[in-house]
């Protein structure tokens, strides 16, 4: 029967090869699909039922977001992701396969370290910097808004597309959606669809559909009191 130490550290590696697959799978800047993670993930034999417990461990440490399709990774599981890989104290386990060892390549190549240098900024942006609550995103996002808005004439109708790439990984891509819906709520600007006139497929995708299906692609700031 394994030790309490051995399911320890077991559960430690299959955290970090979770992690480091959901980082490989874009995860960072992107919701990825549950199928497309469990995949990975799941050894053949096995149901995700086995490693539920690690998912939820992992989410109630702030390491993944749950959205309704699927995982993303924020700032925290980065760092915590870049913490373990550098520790003396950590090693796989058991064979990790070409999947894992070609995420582990990718991840040295991008600016993640496994040694004594700091991590770049190519695999760690936005940790230090990273909007960790509504009230901090809804000033950051009312700035970027005012800046946009002054900077290229928009006439108070700010694409929701550019303002989420000019806060960039700072913040997760449903925490973004998710804060932008609070503040309309809440009376601060209004989400508006319309047409983009110059659409493309990222674009639309950087911006909110909301849960009835409909395209949102604009902002209008409601109030410069909030």
């Amino acid at each position: 029967m394994p030790s309490t130490t051995d399911v320890q550290s077991t559960n430690t590696h299959t955290k970090i090869r979770l992690l480091l697959t959901l980082w490989d799978l874009g995860g960072a800047q992107k919701e990825v699909p549950t199928g497309q993670l469990t995949k990975r993930v799941v050894p053949k034999g096995s149901k995700k039922a086995d490693f539920q417990a690690l998912f939820d461990e992992l989410q109630a440490e702030g390491a993944i977001e749950i959205a309704k399709k699927g995982y993303s990774m924020p700032a925290l599981g980065l760092q915590m992701l870049n913490d373990s890989l550098k520790s003396p104290d950590f090693h796989f386990g058991s064979q990790v396969g070409a999947k894992t060892a070609n995420a582990l390549l990718k991840w040295i190549r991008e600016g993640g370290t496994l040694g004594d240098g700091a991590a770049s900024a190519a695999s760690l942006k936005g940790v230090e910097s990273a909007i960790a609550s509504y009230d901090e995103f809804k000033q950051v996002a009312l700035d970027v808004y005012d800046k946009l808005n002054r900077d290229y004439n928009l006439d108070d109708l700010v694409p929701i597309y550019r303002i989420r790439r000019e806060i960039g990984e700072k913040v997760t891509r449903s925490k973004f959606n998710e804060w932008m819906l609070e503040m309309q709520e809440n009376d601060i600007l209004q989400l508006i669809g319309g047409e983009l006139t110059d659409i493309t497929p990222d674009k639309a995708e950087d911006s909110i559909k909301t849960e009835l299906g409909a395209i949102r692609y604009y902002v209008k700031r409601l109030s410069s009191k909030n």
